[in-house]
């Protein structure tokens, strides 16, 4: 007989689906006892697969970049540098507003919308003799996952930047949004733009 471990106590994994088959081995929802592995897998090749899905969004959430989508340089990381019980905590009221509203498991919603936000194709530069080419790749699916996530945590933080809104209310819209795959919304605005520059270098 196997535990069916609830994240936060609250959610199971154990009727989440993932549809997208190249995403399915790379997006973890084996819950162990907490979400938080304390960087034990940080070293080894290809261990962020082994991280559960939500503990991933929680590290993407602490370091959320820097915005160059305008002329304005915006930072938007610095304040919730690894405080990860901080970021959990963001994580865990984001859910309980998605389930608020959608009436269903935040954990779906949230594999559905990082289904909708994996890059499936993007650019890469190389020398060609004196000068350098832009060349359509494929993308590897655990580098689809970790896009996907950043993007998610960047439109969370451009929602609420100099904004009254929380940063677990926008990441609750980024990820209703997503999950619902609303074009005006920064992650699925962000994909289609490096698909579609990545179409044009062919």
């Amino acid at each position: 007989m196997t535990l069916d471990l609830k994240v936060f106590g609250k959610w199971s994994c154990r009727d989440v689906v993932v549809s997208d088959p190249g995403l399915k081995p790379y997006i973890n929802l084996e819950l162990r006892v907490v979400l938080h592995n304390g960087g034990r897998l940080a070293n080894k090749r290809f261990g962020k697969e082994k991280y559960h899905i939500v503990e991933r969004l929680a590290n993407k959430l602490m370091v959320t970049g820097h915005s160059k989508d305008t002329d304005k340089h915006i930072k938007t990381s610095g304040r919730d540098c690894g405080r990860k019980l901080k970021a959990l905590k963001f994580v865990m009221k984001a859910f309980e507003l998605i389930e608020k509203r959608t009436k269903e498991n935040p954990i779906q919603v949230l594999v559905r919308a990082i289904e909708n936000c994996a890059v499936r194709e993007e650019i890469t530069r190389f020398r060609q003799g004196g000068i350098i080419v832009q060349k359509a790749v494929d993308t590897a699916p655990l580098r689809r996952v970790d896009l996907a996530l950043r993007f998610i945590t960047h439109g969370a933080a451009q929602r609420a930047f100099k904004r009254r809104k929380s940063i677990w209310e926008a990441l609750a819209d980024e990820i209703i949004a997503a999950a619902n795959y609303d074009t005006r919304c920064y992650s699925v605005a962000k994909k289609e733009e490096i698909e579609r520059i990545a179409a044009s270098s062919r």
